[in-house]
């Protein structure tokens, strides 16, 4: 079973002992329904009992599609400590991306949300090749039903079986910059995270945490921390402004989870002014960068309360801009990515791997106990991604003296344009802080003269008809002639991935066509 001396409790430990600590309280709470920490215990020991009854070996993989709800959480957790392997599809993605994902991963068992996913389960579990058992939760013509498994099985005591050499989650990144990859985690990579949330994230005491953001991605990584704190986990099942409202006030929500968008949509909405949420303490946002216009506009509307998370599906948590970082006298720090957690070692690195000074340009490269094992059944990838006994994150930074971070943009993202190296996130944070710009992205885009030309694609404000001379001379003023862009094109929105990144694969794509240069 390999070495046990020197490792955290499995997850499956941790959140058993959640439980046992606070029977009494509520654990999860919807729309219609809650479950106290017994409740959940005893949920966890009913799936288990199912799952375990299959005979299915050790390390098989057990897909899962669901919206935001508790009972399927609940069988996530009792599949690992049954020594089996979880990995989440993505709920907005395509039925062939999750039918690449169930393949790729050798998924041998489907858990599907019914209620929300009944039509796309059953294309999955009619199409995917190598399932062997589908449950369902909610009424469906295909697969078996795990809730009523669970009540034929009986009561049960969930037990943790899994060691730290177990295969633990298998999570697939995002797919911005070519093919979805799996990074794998045994138990002894994954049991550290909440641990390291709970270090440097300022989660608040007891806390009353709204789910909206997918709990399958990162807004589920702060479901353990909230019940190790004794919390209660709010979930809705997808991003609705006024039933956010809602819930904030009537459940006096005092932590929840934001990609910047979904930030935008709460600033704009006409029922923020009428709404109460002196209760929230922490507002924590990330996935993409956040227009600091827009960022100085929330902290004035909503208050002192956003903290913005770094990470990524290879290692989460990385860094963290806490609360007192958003502070409207240093604007400047609206731009970085946070300062490295403790549980981290992070650098910036050359293209040898050397320590760049500060202020200098370089890759973020980790080293962290939950850092991923490797990407699945990608040697060659995994061999370039961990490297030197650093991970290499993919994004090119610059650190401050302090050690705060300033992300540039993608590696795979940065424009060569007459012969000058240009990142577009230098671009696309003078773009945001105009007050008529909403977003933005900056791709390059082919072009004879200059190989390669500098294009901002713009969403306006409510209302605001900005200049492109004027967004031109810009960046011009604050970059430099070379950063201008040479194009600017005006559109009613962005595309998004399913995790609410703006989507640059699919709008360089249409730039293009029919040309050699590769779109991820």
């Amino acid at each position: 079973m390999g070495d046990w001396l020197n490792t955290f409790p499995t997850v499956g430990s941790q959140t058993l002992r959640a439980l046992a600590r606070y029977p009494e309280r509520i654990a999860f709470s919807w729309p219609g329904g809650s479950i106290s920490y017994r409740g959940t215990a005893d949920l966890i020991g009913q799936f288990q009992k199912v799952f375990m009854s299959l005979g299915a070996q050790p390390g098989t993989r057990v897909a899962l599609l669901t919206a935001n709800r508790a009972d399927t959480w609940c069988a996530g957790v009792a599949a690992q400590p049954s020594r089996f392997a979880i990995s989440w599809l993505h709920p907005l993605g395509s039925l062939q991306d999750q039918i690449d994902q169930i393949e790729d991963a050798g998924s041998e068992i489907l858990v599907i949300d019914a209620d929300t996913f009944l039509l796309r389960g059953g294309e999955l579990a009619a199409r995917a090749q190598g399932l062997r058992h589908v449950f369902t939760l909610g009424r469906a013509d295909y697969g078996i039903d795990l809730l009523l498994a669970a009540d034929a099985a009986g009561s049960a005591t969930p037990r943790d079986f899994a060691g730290p050499d177990d295969d633990a989650v298998l999570n697939y990144t995002g797919g911005t910059t070519g093919k979805s990859k799996g990074a794998l985690r045994q138990h002894r990579q994954v049991a550290g995270f909440a641990s390291a949330i709970l270090a440097d994230f300022e989660i608040p005491d007891t806390p009353r945490y709204l789910t909206v953001a997918p709990i399958s991605h990162v807004a589920g990584t702060k479901v353990l921390p909230a019940l190790i704190r004794g919390g209660t986990v709010h979930m809705l099942k997808g991003f609705d402004p006024e039933a956010v409202f809602r819930t904030i006030e009537r459940e006096r929500i005092n932590f929840t989870l934001f990609v910047p968008t979904m930030i935008y949509m709460l600033l704009d909405h006409p029922a923020l002014p009428k709404t109460d949420l002196t209760s929230l303490e922490l507002l924590l946002y990330g996935a993409s960068p956040m227009s600091p216009s827009r960022l100085l506009e929330g902290m004035e509307r909503i208050g002192p309360v956003f903290s913005q998370l770094y990470g990524q599906t290879e290692c989460y948590p990385v860094s963290v801009l806490r609360k007192t970082d958003h502070d409207a006298s240093r604007p400047d720090l609206f731009l970085s990515c946070g300062f490295p957690i403790s549980a981290c070692d992070v650098r910036i690195l050359d293209d040898d791997d050397q320590e760049v000074a500060p202020g200098e340009a370089g890759e973020i490269c980790v080293r962290a106990p939950h850092v991923m094992a490797e990407y699945w059944q990608r040697p060659e990838q995994t061999a370039e991604t961990l490297k030197n006994g650093w991970l290499h994150t993919g994004d090119i930074a610059r650190a401050d003296e302090r050690g705060y971070m300033f992300i540039l943009d993608r590696k795979k993202d940065m424009i060569v344009s007459g012969g000058f190296n240009i990142f577009p996130r230098e671009v696309e944070d003078v773009l945001t802080q105009h007050p008529d710009v909403a977003m933005c992205a900056v791709v390059g885009v082919p072009d004879d003269k200059w190989g390669e030309a500098v294009t901002a694609i713009i969403v306006a404000r409510d209302g605001a008809r900005p200049s492109a001379e004027e967004l031109i001379n810009l960046v011009k003023t604050r970059k430099g002639s070379a950063h201008a862009p040479k194009h600017i094109k005006f559109v009613s929105e962005l595309p998004l991935t399913g995790v609410g990144k703006i989507d640059k694969k699919s709008l360089r794509a249409s730039f293009w066509v029919g040309r050699e240069r590769m779109v991820g």
